[in-house]
């Protein structure tokens, strides 16, 4: 286990000196900050817009920080050629990915609380109220890239970065477009593409389940057990996509 934190404390260290984790935080600023400007055209929803925006902001470029940084992070150690080095050293390779992903976690984490106290914050300003579904709805949106990040270091020990982040944000807008799959029009009943697109239903995570924007922007409250269900949903995800990983690397001539 102590080998684990010292990968991960690692890789926070490098990662939170990428310029692009700057860059992206700047943009997410930016757009929570500028969405007064799209709360002017809704008179008397301006608060309500602004909740939707920085929210969508918060998941968007949390997303974005995971998928430019998890991509690249077991490929890079191997295209540098210091992977040899580490595990020349007594260390497992499944301790190097979930160190890897766990340094990851963290850098979401600081990224998300950084995003969370700019958009309170701005939205106290502005004369709106925050509450519990606020901060439950920033919960699930960390689950969710709890469960994006590890499907994102899975495809880092799989492939090239570039083809691993276009996978992962595939994923990212397949799994918000879940219910489409499930509720398809008359035309698509009895044919092959129906079968199809009903497998990618049940294969791909339905990233909606951590989706609260809606209740948020409206300070509609949920029941506890949905954030408990979400939460057991984005674990059970993320434990298979960690084990994936591990085995894709374990088995990975480098």
């Amino acid at each position: 286990m102590n080998r684990i934190f010292a990968v991960a404390d690692n890789t926070f260290r490098e990662s939170i000196r990428d310029k692009v984790l700057y860059v992206l935080l700047f943009f997410a600023a930016a757009t929570i900050l500028g969405s007064k400007v799209l709360g002017w055209i809704s008179i008397g929803q301006d608060i309500k817009i602004i909740k939707d925006i920085c929210l969508a902001s918060m998941s968007l470029f949390g997303v974005l920080i995971s998928i430019f940084i998890g991509t690249s992070l077991v490929y890079k150690e191997i295209d540098k050629k210091t992977l040899y080095t580490i595990l020349a050293q007594p260390l497992h390779r499944y301790e190097f990915v979930l160190g890897k992903y766990l340094g990851l976690l963290l850098v979401l984490a600081l990224s998300l609380l950084i995003m969370t106290g700019v958009s309170t914050v701005y939205l106290v300003m502005m004369g709106g109220v925050t509450g519990v579904i606020w901060f439950q709805a920033i919960f699930l949106i960390y689950l969710k890239l709890v469960l994006i990040t590890a499907f994102a270091i899975f495809m880092s020990a799989l492939v090239s970065p570039i083809m691993g982040a276009v996978i992962v944000f595939f994923l990212y807008v397949l799994g918000h477009a879940t219910e489409v799959l499930r509720n398809l029009p008359p035309q698509f009943e009895g044919t092959a593409s129906e079968k199809i697109l009903e497998i990618v239903y049940f294969v791909v995570p339905n990233l909606n389940t951590f989706n609260l924007q809606s209740e948020a922007a409206n300070n509609v409250p949920v029941a506890s057990s949905f954030v408990i269900f979400a939460l057991l949903y984005g674990l059970a995800w993320t434990a298979m996509l960690l084990i994936l990983a591990c085995l894709t690397f374990e088995g990975r001539d480098v």
